[in-house]
């Protein structure tokens, strides 16, 4: 039936259009493919390679054959449509991307087919199909120039090779050539295949060959149907072709497919004639995934599945990709199937499937694109000069290879994954593993579908296995398949078993079967996509930060505002997902996933992908009745394959529209006929307008209603709906894509600069909030926190956002570079900056330690103004990345060269050196780069100096089995004759990931530097001494260590004495520290938890050296600094587990729990009389001594009471019989730790107040005979029961417990 069709279908086709060789024009070389090639060869010239370049030609002095020829649009029917303008440069650069091409009849002819894509300044797209084919060429002149240039080429050739520079074996000059060049049969050097190639390729002659030339015919259509204009071309080329002429003219079909076939509408299908048979398409309804055409099974065959997956994630990432191969249509396909399968997200940057030779210089875009550039077959990859590979995905689709960027992040549940998608292409004989050479020919066994088999079995035709019977054996496609699914482990009896569309006898279907496997194909692999990210993201609704002000105002503040609590969802997610989630949260694609979500409140106005997304959600939401936030890794298979395959099954079954056939059109007599062979111009006059009654063209609608409607059938694709959303996209979110899509035009040089001054500005914006975002996270975090507290962004969001920024560092410094070296541009900068400066500064160098300098006058105020400062040197730095072996890629380097200078917080200041080398910047860099804008460049730098306004350990707690030099200084008191010292000092320094073992210090010195692995942040600091010689007592201040590559200088404040006789007469100590900021200014402010007391140890010296002098603190005020030492604990645990920082610092640090116990009992202590010290744990011992007494004499109040004895005298002599030498005081600080850690504090407490000896050793006023005092203290130190406390070996060394 033939139907009139809804209100908004639009035509099918909207031009037809013819391109080739102008024969008016005659012969013109293609200018910018050929100055691409001259670029290449001045680049060998210039030695960028190294190579001495006696044959500069060779490059770009192809033979005749192989060069590139402007073609032309020789014609375009209709000329004009309102709603979608001809393009003729992009439609011209795309449907010959390299120009005409020429060949004699020894070379193949075979049609090729391909599709386009073009892409508006406003984001729409159009498609454009096009079939390229070969036609003799009769113009006598074309044939005579063409011998003059063999002419002129081979005299030129001749003199080149004769000549006496050219040392290179042939061997070399088959490699060097893309084609061999050597016309002289003479030379028998070179293997005879070679020989006869150059006869065949370098000879053309006017009188004994025949001469070809490519033609291209082509639809634009504004929807993608490959299949359906593949048909239409081959068709109508066939009857140009054929002996026989069609039945009806060409016209005819070209009007019937311009003007009489519309798109099918959503949801039906639609079949129209094309000359010789007839064509079906389909369209999904609005409630399926969007429209999707081309084959992805070929992706798959390609690449496998391991390698698309890694493609794949690449994209989600926004990392740069080039694809590459020699078939135009497998660059579009393998595109278009990726940004298909991101499904419901969006590729939101520059999108070129297909890069004309002559728009080669936008690889140079320092911003995340997708482009296919077309390799000629013959050049290998070594030969492709890319301008960046530090962040780049390079795809060879025809080698089955892929080169990924480095530490790409695993996709959540990958191996499931794969396992998932292998069982659906395995049901259609396509292997997992991919099978290049399967692809090329048309796929032999593509009808075979092992679910068939299975059906089969089951119809007891068959053996029990599936794949072991002799029939399949036979066959070596299935043979691999075998063995892939012997080593995948893929059973094929659990594979899904449907009922195959053509297995149904009473299923008449209207498309051929090829197809119709196509389709189902491409809809399970895509369900199956799909469904990772319903699964992924099924409760994102509760993230989504809805805006507080109207919408414009939030247009107008976009690049500010949040959309989305990252943080929340990802401390949702199972840690395995971490390291991809992170980074895809801060893609554009997800940030305009979000927008688009918080513009469309209710279901009409959500565009069609996320309508379609939300249902699933909804479904899933349905099915697992789960609370929201609960995650589980559980891998869920995909569910609605059968679905979805159904309604594509229903469409092609029946057929829901019918196009009118093709008829004669009212053209004159004579009109119409052409020559065989020959693919004709049209008839124009009855091309240019369609029929005046057609219901659906709606010819008298306004304009503005098919711009209307053109968006909304855009909606499938590229989901513009309003005009807001237009004006959104534009404006909103063009974080560093200033420049969304190249422009397909003659490239003026003025065209070029004003698309790099974008590019400059792009760069800078994004470095503009690249920064903010990262300080913002950082100081959020630390403001959050009731005004201080540890610095804390998550491990992984903070590696997420350096990963970025290393990233965008990269892009800017390969943005215009002249000569491309290496794979890092960074790093490839640093080298030459390092090999110039050696060069100037080989000069002889002061002695003394390395990296202290000794002129400097030592500031008294700075607190580590004991350790001469570091020297600061860019090169030194580089030098110490250079050291670790571990790092072994120039993009590795630079990227730990990035992390090293922001720990340091000189990031700002060593670029700022490297750029003030104008000569080796003028040297390296084009005009127009990044680089060298200057005023952008200073911007670009005070934004990076904002890092310094936070501590970054991303290079500590990165590399951390690298070896690190350390530097450690004892400060002894200078009141108390330290000089007189005998015995040999030893410390032992711990950190976070590790700790020294004992380093015995030189006395006399009391400095020592030694090497040893990454000890992370360091935490405390073990000293002491041998007790030997006539004075071994020793007063030490506080001790300093410094990481001599980050600079960080840790201070660990001890006051006390170490002696015996002495203080509490303690050989050893272990000293708790913290960061020093290094610059004086703030000097009194510490890193670590700001902000800290006035001076550290001043307290607990007070307290014990002379009990007469201590400060007394009252009850409250004990009372306080006990909750605040608890309360420091408690929140320490509700951080993250990556966010947290020492604990060590929180029991025994300054106002740490050790020292808020040890005034609450000393408080209301007797002190007996002058000279005299008695400690705390002299008390205890008493308590002991009592305790074990009346156990003995069994005074026992109940069993409760002799448990928490026994705990309580078990460690006490564990740790009085340590075999170490600590002192009372760290005794009781060691009791207190394991206390704390086997929750056994409140206790002991209660047991001590209820002690006689504590009547006898405390005056009635004191704190622990305070009934109420005492309760409320137990009270808090219960709330630590419910942490698991791990001790730093360091505080229990030597403890058995």
């Amino acid at each position: 039936m033939t139907t009139g069709f809804s209100s908004n279908s639009c035509r099918f086709a909207d031009y037809f259009v013819i391109c080739g060789l102008d024969t008016e024009s005659g012969l013109e070389p293609d200018e910018l493919s050929a100055l691409c090639q001259y670029i290449e060869a001045t680049k060998f010239r210039d030695g960028a390679r190294g190579l001495a370049s006696a044959d500069e030609g060779e490059n770009f002095e192809q033979s005749p054959l192989r060069r590139t020829f402007k073609s032309k649009v020789l014609a375009h029917y209709p000329e004009n449509v309102e709603w979608s303008p001809f393009d003729q440069d992009a439609v011209g650069m795309l449907c010959m991307p390299k120009g005409l091409a020429f060949r004699t009849q020894a070379d193949t002819r075979e049609p090729q087919f391909h599709s386009f894509i073009i892409t508006r300044e406003d984001g729409s797209r159009t498609y454009g199909f096009a079939l390229t084919f070969y036609e003799e060429v009769t113009s006598k002149q074309i044939c005579s120039a063409m011998q003059t240039l063999y002419h002129m080429h081979n005299a030129e050739q001749y003199d080149i090779l004769h000549t006496p520079t050219t040392p290179r074996c042939p061997e070399d000059q088959r490699h060097l050539h893309p084609h061999p060049l050597n016309p002289h049969p003479q030379h028998t050097l070179l293997p005879t295949p070679s020989i006869s190639r150059l006869q065949r390729f370098n000879s053309y002659d006017i009188s004994r060959d025949t001469l070809y030339v490519s033609k291209c015919i082509c639809l634009i259509a504004p929807m993608a149907f490959p299949q359906a204009c593949r048909k239409v071309l081959q068709q109508l080329h066939q009857a140009v072709s054929s002996p026989q002429p069609p039945p009806l003219p060409l016209e005819s079909y070209v009007y019937n497919i311009l003007y009489e076939v519309p798109l099918p509408p959503a949801g039906r299908s639609l079949k129209f004639s094309g000359v010789y048979g007839p064509v079906v398409c389909q369209r999904p309804s609005t409630a399926e995934l969007p429209l999707f055409d081309f084959p992805i099974s070929q992706v798959f065959e390609l690449l496998g599945v391991e390698n698309v997956l890694q493609l794949f994630t690449c994209a989600l990432l926004e990392i740069q990709i080039l694809l590459y191969s020699q078939h135009y249509q497998r660059l579009m396909t393998v595109a278009e199937s990726i940004t298909a399968l991101m499904f419901p997200f969006q590729w939101q940057h520059v999108y070129v499937p297909i890069l004309p030779a002559s728009l080669l210089h936008f690889l140079d875009a320092p911003v995340p694109y997708l482009m296919g550039l077309h390799s000629n077959g013959e050049g290998d990859r070594t030969k492709l000069e890319l301008p960046q590979e530090a962040n780049l995905c390079f795809v060879d689709i025809d080698n089955h290879f892929i080169e990924l960027p480095e530490d790409l992040p695993l996709f959540p549940n990958k191996l499931e994954f794969i396992q998932e998608i292998s069982e659906v292409l395995l049901a259609f004989g396509v292997s997992p593993e991919g099978n290049p050479l399967h692809s090329q020919g048309q796929a032999k066994h593509r009808s075979f579908r092992s679910t068939d088999m299975v059906t089969d079995r089951r119809n007891g035709n068959l053996a029990s296995s599936p794949l072991n019977s002799y029939l399949l054996r036979e066959n070596e496609t299935i043979a691999r398949l075998q063995a892939l699914v012997k080593r995948t482990g893929v059973s094929l009896e659990k594979l899904d078993v449907r009922e195959d569309a053509s297995s149904n006898k009473d299923l008449k279907v209207q498309c051929d079967e090829e197809e119709l496997k196509m389709h189902q194909l491409n809809i399970q692999v895509r369900e199956v996509f799909a469904n990772r990210f319903t699964q992924m993201f099924a409760d994102y609704e509760v993230f989504v930060i809805q805006p507080s002000q109207d919408k414009e105002s939030w247009f107008s503040n976009r690049d500010q505002m949040q959309n989305f609590d990252k943080a929340s969802f990802l401390s949702d997610q199972p840690e395995p997902y971490l390291p991809f989630l992170s980074r895809f949260l801060e893609t554009q694609m997800f940030a305009s996933f979000i927008d688009s979500k918080i513009l469309c409140h209710d279901d009409e106005d959500k565009e069609h992908t996320l309508r379609v997304f939300d249902s699933r959600v909804d479904k899933i939401r349905m099915l697992n009745v789960r609370t929201p936030t609960l995650r589980t890794s559980m891998y869920q298979t995909c569910t609605n394959i059968d679905e979805a395959e159904k309604a594509i099954e229903m469409r092609v079954v029946k057929i829901d529209h019918t196009a009118l056939h093709p008829h004669l059109l009212d053209m004159k007599i004579g009109q119409g006929r052409y020559e065989h062979g020959f693919f004709p111009r049209l008839q124009s006059d009855v091309l240019s307008t369609g029929p005046v009654s057609n219901k659906w063209a709606k010819r008298s609608a306004p304009a503005q209603w098919r711009r209307k409607d053109r968006q909304k059938q855009h909606a499938e694709h590229l989901y513009l709906d309003n005009d807001q959303r237009e004006k959104y996209i534009q404006e909103a979110r063009n974080l560093g894509t200033t420049i969304r899509q190249p422009k397909l035009s003659n490239l003026s040089p003025s065209v070029i600069a004003q698309t790099n001054w974008k590019f400059v500005e792009g760069l800078l914006k994004e470095c503009r909030n690249k920064t903010k975002r990262m300080l913002v996270e950082k100081m959020g975090r630390e403001a959050v926190e009731l005004g201080h507290g540890e610095v804390s962004i998550t491990g992984v969001e903070e590696n997420t956002l350096i990963a970025s920024l290393c990233d965008l560092l990269e892009r800017i410094w390969s943005h215009g570079l002249q000569v491309k070296q290496g794979k890092s541009a960074l790093w490839s900068h640093l080298l030459h900056y390092q090999e110039s400066k050696e060069k100037t500064d080989a000069a002889p160098a002061g002695l003394g330690p390395p990296g202290l300098i000794h002129d400097i006058e030592r500031r008294k105020s700075d607190a580590g103004a004991a350790l001469a400062p570091l020297k600061v040197s860019l090169i030194r730095d580089m030098r110490h990345i250079q050291n670790i072996g571990e790092i072994k890629t120039d993009v590795g380097k630079a990227r730990a060269w990035v992390r090293l200078s922001m720990e340091k917080k000189l990031l700002s200041r060593h670029l700022k050196k490297l750029l003030s080398d104008h000569e080796l910047t003028k040297k390296l860099y084009k005009r127009y780069a990044f680089l060298r804008c200057d005023d952008e460049k200073e911007q670009f730098l005070y934004h990076l100096l904002s890092f310094n306004a936070v501590d970054y350990f991303c290079f500590t707690n990165v590399f951390t089995t690298i070896m690190i030099p350390y530097h450690v200084l004892v400060i002894p008191s200078k009141k108390l004759g330290g000089s007189m010292f005998t015995a040999n000092p030893w410390v032992c320094v711990s950190g976070e990931l590790a700790e020294t073992g004992v380093l015995q210090v030189p006395k006399h010195t009391q400095e020592i530097t030694f090497e040893c692995q990454n000890l992370g942040k360091l935490t405390t600091v073990q000293m002491g001494h041998d007790n030997s010689g006539l004075y071994a007592k020793w007063l030490v201040e506080y001790v300093m260590v410094r990481n001599e590559i980050t600079g960080h200088a840790y201070k660990f404040p001890c006051g006390r004495w170490l002696g015996k006789g002495v203080d509490d007469g303690s050989l050893e100590r272990v000293l708790v520290g913290e960061l020093v900021t290094p610059n004086s200014e703030n000097e009194d402010r510490m890193c670590r938890t700001p902000p800290m007391q006035q001076s550290p140890g001043m307290m607990r010296r007070f307290v014990t050296i002379s009990p007469n002098s201590k400060p007394k603190l009252n009850t409250s005020q004990i009372q306080e600094g006990v909750g605040e030492a608890i309360n420091g604990i408690v929140k320490h645990f509700h951080k993250p587990e990556k966010e947290r920082g020492s604990l060590t610092l929180l029991l025994c640090g300054e106002y740490g729990l050790v020292w808020a116990l040890e005034q609450v009992f000393q408080h209301g202590f007797k002190s007996p009389r002058l000279f005299k010290n008695v400690f705390i744990w002299d008390f205890l011992e008493k308590s002991q001594v009592y305790f074990e007494s009346a156990e003995q004499r069994e005074v026992t109040p109940d069993e409760n009471w002799q448990t928490r004895v026994r705990h309580f005298c078990r460690f006490m002599r564990a740790i009085n019989s340590t075999s170490r030498n600590i002192g009372k005081d760290g005794k009781f600080q060691m009791l207190v730790c394991l206390g704390a850690r086997d929750h056994l504090l409140h206790h002991w407490i209660a047991l001590l107040a209820d002690c006689p000896i504590t009547v006898q050793m405390y005056e009635d006023t004191a704190l622990i005979k305070d009934r109420s005092l005492v309760n409320s203290l137990i009270r808090v130190l219960q709330t630590l029961q419910e942490f698991n406390i791990t001790l730093e070996a360091s505080l229990v060394k030597g403890i058995g417990i």
